[in-house]
């Protein structure tokens, strides 16, 4: 990644990594976080992976609980 564009998150590449790890398309994904209430587009989790959007808190969890990880996990 450029270093010189503004990060507008710390969790992408750890998003993208356990959703491939999962083998679950952007689209799955996307899927999955409407059972939490949490409606995030295909192309929003894109531009989450590519640190191009923000994650709010509430996004942050439920991704987290789509992935079967915990935040922490996320943020390493």
């Amino acid at each position: 990644m450029d270093t010189n564009l503004q990060n507008f998150n710390v969790v992408g590449d750890n998003v993208r990594r356990y959703r491939v790890e999962q083998d679950l398309s952007q689209k799955e994904l996307s899927e999955r976080l409407e059972t939490y209430a949490v409606y995030i587009c295909r192309g929003s989790i894109s531009r989450i992976e590519r640190h191009e959007r923000a994650v709010m808190d509430f996004e942050l969890k439920a991704l987290a609980e789509a992935l079967k990880v915990t935040i922490y996990d996320l943020y390493e």
